[in-house]
């Protein structure tokens, strides 16, 4: 049950703020993609990848993560260990992490109208499937240090 509300919750946040302005999300595009932004004038070289400030959203993402993964196994699927804590929070994680990289990049960012930005329609670049494969690697091993705290915070639960 918490997979699928953590995949419903994440699409309706990716695909919403994607569809709306896709240049909210131009960090999560392919580089090619980002670097033509940047020539067109839509983007600033500090809008490329990630700046100081994201990786401190990112931090205390992990951690904010971390509890909320921690509560959820604690009182949904009675992890009452580290080990517990961590294998449950860790195997929602990545359910959703691989829900993110199949049906959200390469079904619907691959295929989708609405992420294309004006300029770069031509790009091949969105249909680059092993990008989105390599991000979701990435995302596994993002997802430990948050599946770590998760298990400690379900010793403090």
């Amino acid at each position: 049950m918490e997979s699928i509300l953590g995949c419903a919750v994440f699409a309706m946040i990716f695909v919403g703020t994607t569809a709306k302005n896709p240049l909210s999300q131009i960090h999560n595009y392919p580089p090619a993609i980002q670097e033509r932004c940047k020539k067109l004038g839509l983007i600033t070289e500090g809008q490329m990848g990630y700046r100081k400030k994201d990786w401190m959203r990112k931090l205390i993402g992990i951690v904010l993560l971390g509890l909320v993964l921690g509560f959820l196994v604690y009182n949904f699927n009675d992890a009452d260990t580290f080990f517990l804590g961590f294998a449950y929070s860790y195997l929602l994680w990545n359910i959703i992490n691989w829900f993110d990289v199949i049906v959200l990049d390469c079904i619907w960012f691959c295929h989708s109208k609405k992420v294309i930005i004006p300029g770069t329609e031509d790009m091949k670049e969105y249909k680059d499937y092993l990008f989105h494969i390599k991000g979701g690697f990435k995302g596994v091993l993002f997802g430990l240090p948050a599946c770590l705290l998760a298990g400690a915070f379900v010793l403090l639960f």
